[in-house]
This record gives structure tokens, sequence and C-alpha cells, in this order.
């Protein structure tokens, strides 16, 4: 009866080891995608962020934010810019890839960015996945964030297309995590009203804040409190849709 304690004792210790080095392990959460991502420049300055620029506040010290999302880049652009190459790259086994494109392959006008829903957007998704993958690393798919847009009667309204359903048709096919950022953010507009949503993004009248000396009036990029709601958002879900993440969240 002692030896049967004593092995179990052992087992419960070396089991409790386990877990402790599991969490003292250093992952990275490389994070690809747009603007609505990105770091900003001058932060004591400038008031816009990126949702992902807001990531390390509520992460703790196991997890290493790299933040590769660039202004004005869609799939096509961050492909052939190679730096999707430089990802790639450096992914290492249980790393994890957030992926959130849209807003700049919708520029129809633009060759070196644009790409058709259905095909070139929707290929370039799954390559983001295969190769992630490959290197046994995590891929999470995010639809895009919206835009701040009411019509004239205070209703909400879309401005992706097909791009979304893209994407939510990857992850249901490639069985990839899916956080629905383009659903929780209309929430999240919906919920600060016509006006209220304002803050969410940057909107100042001439001479009310020095980075903006003629005023600015942009519902497409964030606000400090924006990217904190949006990160908020993503976290949350990722609690539900990424297990393996919880641990790396602060409460």
């Amino acid at each position: 009866m002692k030896i049967y304690k004593i092995i179990v004792l052992f087992i419960l210790i070396v089991f409790q080891s386990c877990k402790e080095e599991q969490l003292n392990q250093q992952v990275s959460i490389y994070t690809i995608g747009d603007s609505t991502m990105a770091d900003k420049r001058n932060p004591d300055t400038n008031p816009e962020r990126g949702w992902c620029q807001l990531l390390p506040t509520f992460l703790n010290k196991n997890v290493n934010v790299k933040n590769h999302a660039v202004n004005g880049r869609s799939t096509r652009s961050f492909i052939s810019e190679k730096r999707w190459d430089k990802v790639y790259n450096q992914l290492k086994k249980g790393d994890y890839v957030f992926i959130q494109f849209g807003h700049n392959d919708q520029k129809i006008k633009d060759p070196k960015r644009y790409t058709n829903p259905q095909t070139a957007y929707r290929n370039n998704l799954i390559k983001f996945v295969k190769e992630t993958r490959k290197k046994e690393a995590i891929p999470v798919l995010f639809t895009p964030i919206v835009r701040r847009r009411f019509n004239e009667y205070g209703t909400f309204t879309d401005t992706h297309g097909a791009y979304p359903r893209e994407v939510r048709l990857v992850a249901k096919e490639y069985n990839v995590p899916f956080i629905d950022l383009q659903y929780l953010t209309e929430k999240l507009e919906e919920s600060y009203g016509v006006e209220g949503s304002k803050k969410l993004h940057l909107h100042y009248l001439p001479n009310e804040i020095p980075y903006y000396p003629k005023g600015k009036e942009d519902n497409t990029h964030l606000s400090i409190l924006g990217a904190t709601e949006v990160s908020k958002l993503a976290l949350n879900s990722l609690k539900e849709k990424v297990s393996s993440l919880k641990a790396f969240i602060i409460n």
C-alpha cells in the first residue's frame, strides 16, 4: 500500500512539473493582415491603434506577439512582397498565426492588391493555413473588422461583400479555428450607436488634437478605445475557440 502511494505521488509530481513547464513555455503569436491590426508609429501623440497592437496588454509574459500586419496590405500584396515568407521562415511548432485580410483585397482598381473573393482571396487564405500547419503551428482565421457605416435611417450597413463569407467557408472546410470579427464588431458598433461609435474610430475637429490639426473623419481605423474593445472581443472568443490559448490570456 505504501509503495502504491509513493507511485501515485511520483506521478502527480511529474504531471505537475510537466504542466508548469507547459505554462512557462514561450510561444509566439504572429499576426498578419492590414492597417486595422498593425502597430502604429508615434504612440505618444498618434491616437490610432491596430487591434493587435493592444494584444500584449491582455496576455501574460509567456506569449510573444509578433505583429507583421502592415497598412494597405491585401493577401496578394502580403505574399508578393515576401512578407509571408518572412513569417513562414520564423514559425515554430506550437506557434499561432492570426490571419485577417479583406479591406484591401477589395481594391478593384489596384491590380497589385485586388483579389477576387472566390478565387485568389480564397486560395491565399488556404495557402496561409496549409503552410502554417506544415510548420506544425496553429492558424486562426478572422473575418475583417467592419467599417463604421450607418445609413440615413441609423441602420448599420456592410461594406465587405463576399469576403467574410469566404473566410467562413475556408475555416469550415479546413477545420480552422475561426473568429467572426465582422459579426462581433458590427454588434460593437451598434451598441455604441450612430454618434457614440465615432469614439471607436478617428473623429476629430480641426485643432482638437495636435496630431490632426486639420481634423479627421476616419470610419475604418481604430482609436485606442476601439482597438482595446476589438482586442477584448477577439480574446474572449479565442478562449472559447482555441483552448490552448486560455493559459496565456489574462482574465
